[in-house]
C-alpha cells in the first residue's frame, strides 16, 4: 500500500513535512503566547483532515471554530504566501462537529460517573488520600449491591447511603467516616456549580461519533468548545484524560497503518500534569506510549516544554518549537532544555534561535522515514486554508443544524439507577425499541432507523472504529445506532419490535449487563489501574 502523501506544514530551504503514517508517534507544539501555535495546530487539523484523518481538538480559546469555514486572502496570509513562494493555494472549509460540556456551543458531551471511575473522581475533587480511600470503597458497595452510578445524583445517594450504613459498612469494607463523607458530599456540591453535573450522566459519548468520515472523504474535525470550560482547569484535564483512557482501552490494536485513526490534539498539556500523583503520571505515559498501537496520535500543546514529565516528553516525537523568551532563570532553563531534544543542526545554535523566532517561525524536526528524526531547521509555518479566527455565532449554528449526530446527545436518558433504587423511585423503564430521534435534515433513529443524508454527501465512521455503543455508519448501507449490550441482542435477538415479556426481560439484562460492564471497565485509565 503506497504511503499517503505528506503534510507540508512548513517552509525551510525545502517544504517540512508531517509523515501521515507517523503521526501515531505523537508531538509536541510549544512556545509562548502569540506566537503561532495555533495556527500551527491548524495547520497540522488540516492536513490530517484532508487525509481522512478524523481529529479532536479543545478550543480553549474560541478561534478553532474557523476550521468549519474557508480562510480568505487576507494581507497578512497573502504576505506569507508571497514570501514562501507558494502558488497552488486554495481556501476550503472542513466537516467539523461541535461538541460542548456545557451544551451551549456543540453537542452536550457526558459520560456516566461509573466509566470515569473512583481514581479520577478523586483527582477530579482533589480528595486526599483518606477521602480517596472512601470513594473507593463506595464504588465498590455500588458495584456489590448491583447500583449503577451514573450521574452526580446517584454518587450522591450511594455516599449518603454509605454514612447511613458506616457501621455495617465498615465491618465488611473498612472504616467509613461521616465526615469523610461529608467532605465528598462538599466537593460533589463545586463541581456541580462549576457545571460538572453537566458531564455525568446519559447517554454518553460514543467513540465512533468522534472517528467520522465527512461528506467530500475528509475526517472530522471534532471541536470542544472550552473557553469556559477553561474556568474549571481540574474539569478540562479530567475529561481529555478520561476520552485518551477511553480511545486506549476500547479501540482494536491495529499496529503500524499508513495513517492514524484519530489524532487527538491535548491543548493547555500542563494541566494535566499539574500535582498529579506519581502513580498516575505512570499511567499517563504508558497510556501515551501504547496507544500508538491503537491508531492513535497525541500532540501535546503547551507553553513551555519543561510543562511536559520526561517520561512522556521522550515519546514525542515530531516537534514544533516556536519562540520562548528567557527573562527569568526557569526561562532560560526551558530555552536550552527545548534545544536538547532536537537532532541536532550544525548551520543553526538551537538554544539562540529560539528566542530569536519571529511570530509564525518555529524550529521544525519531524521523523523522517524510517521513524528517525529529522535534523532541527528554521522554518515558516505555512498558513491555513481555513479560517483564522472564529467561525460566528450563525456559522456555528448552520454546522451544528447539519451534523450527522444531532439530536441524539441532547436527549438527557435517565434511567434507573442507584438514586432510584436507594430512594424507592424506581419507574418502568422505557421501551428499547422507543426512538430518541431528531428532526430536521438529518433523522436519526435507533435501534435500525434510516437517516436521510444532508447535501452533500453521507458522514461515515472511520474504520476500526469500536463496536460497542455504536454499530458504525458505513458508505451504501443506513447508519445505525445499537445501544443494547452484546448480552442483549445474544439473548433478544435484533428485532425491533418486542412483547411485554420481552420487554420486562430487556429491562433485566440491561442492568446486569451494564453492572457487569461498569465493573469490568471501572477505573482511571481503566484495566491498567487494576
Amino acid at each position: 500500500m503506497p504511503d499517503v502523501p505528506g503534510i507540508v506544514i512548513a517552509q525551510a530551504a525545502a517544504p517540512l513535512q508531517l509523515l501521515p503514517r507517523y503521526a501515531n508517534r505523537h508531538g509536541l507544539i510549544a512556545g509562548a503566547t502569540g506566537t503561532g501555535k495555533t495556527v500551527t495546530l491548524q495547520v497540522i487539523a488540516e492536513g490530517l483532515s484532508a487525509r481522512g484523518v478524523p481529529v479532536f481538538m479543545a478550543d480553549v480559546k474560541g478561534d478553532l471554530s474557523g476550521l468549519s469555514q474557508a480562510g480568505q486572502a487576507t494581507p497578512k496570509v497573502q504576505e506569507r504566501l508571497t514570501q514562501l513562494g507558494i502558488t497552488d493555494f486554495r481556501f476550503r472549509a472542513y466537516p467539523a462537529i461541535f461538541w460542548d460540556i456545557l451544551g451551549a456551543q456543540g453537542h452536550p458531551v457526558r459520560a456516566t460517573v461509573s466509566d470515569v471511575g473512583p481514581l479520577l473522581f478523586a483527582r477530579l475533587l482533589d480528595l486526599n488520600d483518606v477521602q480517596a480511600g472512601v470513594l473507593n470503597l463506595v464504588f465498590k458497595v455500588a458495584d456489590d449491591q448491583g447500583l449503577l452510578l451514573l450521574d452526580l445524583k446517584d454518587l450522591r445517594a450511594m455516599l449518603a447511603y454509605a454514612a447511613d450504613n458506616a457501621k455495617d459498612l465498615t465491618a465488611t469494607y473498612g472504616n467509613v467516616s461521616s465526615t469523610t463523607i461529608g467532605a465528598i458530599q462538599r466537593g460533589l456540591l463545586q463541581l456541580e456549580q462549576q457545571g460538572g453535573d453537566r458531564f455525568f450522566g446519559e447517554p454518553a459519548l460514543e467513540l465512533a461519533d468522534l472517528m467520522m468520515i465527512g461528506p467530500d472523504g475528509a475526517g472530522a474535525i471534532n471541536i470542544l468548545a472550552a473557553d469556559k470550560l477553561m474556568q474549571s482547569p481540574r474539569l478540562y484535564a479530567t475529561f481529555l484524560l478520561w476520552l485518551l483512557s477511553e480511545l486506549f482501552e476500547r479501540l482494536p490494536e491495529v499496529g503500524d497503518l499508513d495513517k492514524p485513526k484519530l489524532v487527538f490534539f491535548f491543548d493547555e498539556a500542563h494541566l494535566l500534569f499539574n500535582d498529579v500523583p506519581k502513580a498516575l503520571l505512570e499511567k499517563i505515559e504508558q497510556v501515551v506510549r501504547l496507544i500508538r498501537s491503537k491508531g492513535v496520535g497525541i500532540f501535546f500543546i503547551t507553553q513551555n516544554p519543561l510543562d511536559i514529565p520526561d517520561v512522556v516528553l521522550g515519546q514525542l516525537g515530531n516537534r514544533v518549537q516556536h519562540a520562548l523568551r528567557a527573562f527569568t532563570p526557569r526561562d532560560q532553563k526551558a530555552v536550552k532544555a527545548a534545544a536538547e531534544t532536537f537532532r541536532p543542526n550544525p548551520k543553526l545554535d538551537t538554544a539562540k534561535t529560539i528566542m530569536e523566532l519571529g511570530v509564525g517561525e518555529a524550529l521544525i524536526s519531524l521523523l523522517e522515514s524510517g521513524g528517525t528524526p529529522a535534523v532541527v531547521e528554521r522554518a515558516f509555518v505555512r498558513p491555513p486554508t481555513s479560517r483564522i479566527g472564529p467561525a460566528t455565532a450563525d456559522e456555528r449554528q448552520a454546522v451544528i443544524a447539519q451534523s450527522p449526530v444531532k439530536g441524539h446527545y441532547e436527549q438527557i436518558v435517565d434511567r434507573e439507577s442507584a438514586y432510584e433504587r436507594l430512594s424507592g423511585r424506581v419507574q418502568a423503564a422505557p421501551s428499547a425499541g422507543s426512538d430518541i430521534g431528531v428532526t430536521g435534515t438529518g433523522s436519526w433513529q435507533r435501534p435500525g432507523g434510516v437517516r436521510t443524508e444532508p447535501a452533500p454527501g453521507p458522514w461515515n465512521s472511520s474504520a476500526g472504529a469500536p463496536a460497542p455503543g455504536s454499530s458504525g455508519r458505513t458508505a451504501g448501507r443506513a447508519p445505525q445506532r445499537d445501544e443494547r449490550s452484546v448480552v442483549e441482542r445474544v439473548l433478544l435477538g435484533d428485532g425491533r419490535r418486542q412483547g411485554l415479556v420481552e420487554a420486562a426481560a430487556k429491562s433485566v439484562v440491561r442492568n446486569m449487563a451494564g453492572q457487569v460492564g461498569r465493573q469490568l471497565m471501572r477505573g482511571v485509565l481503566g484495566s491498567l489501574l487494576r
